[in-house]
């Protein structure tokens, strides 16, 4: 169980630094490394509750950055969209549920390396979209960056304020994600077998540790490295997710 939790504690600050210098990373790292930890499940959950906490802290600093109108359209949208995915977790077992993470999680980090340059499309309509899928994959996988990177690449979004704006965005979609799991009985805290009365307050300090690494390394840290290691770290989690959904599903 002590190395099960330093595994934990090592996926959050890896996250979190890559997050805090590139705008994502918290839930392409912690979801796949939490999945084959403690299923698919109950790692989804603590990967989003992990994000409430780094979203909210990382936003503080990125302030000024955040453009507030793009996100009122974007987090309504995701607490709608984790609604349909609470009521899908509570329905899918293990197995399938970590063929869905890491199938998600595959398929995304592919479209996000290999998509050409898309049309450009401005407006509502593309936000509203990519919120209210953002919080259904969100809710289901605990990846919604890749979605929002698409949206992004459709609005010609200015990557500073785009990285900026993500934190309040991951806030609210992990917290819908949160709050309609447990409300809808989909996954219940006490299905880790861990005691987390030590692990939430491990993973808040280590979320403020990573914040403070990756400010310090983003002023020295390039961003297209951050974001090339965390799709890494994302894929190699995403296949063991995907490989060990597929042996429970087929066994």
């Amino acid at each position: 169980m002590t190395a099960t939790v330093a595994i934990i504690i090592a996926a959050v600050l890896i996250g979190t630094v890559l997050q805090r210098v590139s705008g994502t990373g918290v839930g392409l790292v912690v979801a796949p490394v939490l999945s084959i930890l403690l299923g698919p499940a109950f790692g989804v959950l603590l990967t989003n509750m992990t994000t409430v906490v780094s979203g909210f802290l990382i936003m503080l600093a990125v302030w000024s950055r955040i453009h507030w109108r793009r996100f009122w359209l974007i987090g309504p949208m995701a607490v709608l969209g984790a609604v349909p995915g609470a009521w899908l977790v509570g329905r899918l077992g293990s197995g399938w549920l970590s063929v869905i993470l890491g199938g998600t999680v595959l398929a995304a980090l592919i479209v996000s390396v290999a998509l050409p340059r898309l049309p450009e499309w401005r407006g509502g309509v593309p936000a509203l979209a990519a919120g209210l899928i953002g919080g259904f994959f969100n809710t289901t996988s605990g990846v919604a960056a890749p979605v929002m990177v698409i949206y992004s690449r459709l609005s010609r979004w200015d990557h500073r304020s785009f990285a900026a704006t993500l934190q309040p965005v991951f806030m609210t979609m992990g917290a819908a994600s949160v709050l309609a799991k447990l409300g809808m009985g989909s996954v219940e805290l006490g299905d880790a077998g861990i005691r987390l009365e030590w692990l939430f307050p491990g993973i808040a300090l280590t979320v403020l540790a990573g914040i403070g690494a990756g400010t310090l390394l983003a002023r020295i840290v390039p961003v297209p490295w951050a974001r090339r290691t965390a799709l890494a770290l994302a894929g190699l989690g995403g296949l063991g997710a995907l490989v060990r959904g597929l042996t429970e599903v087929l066994g």
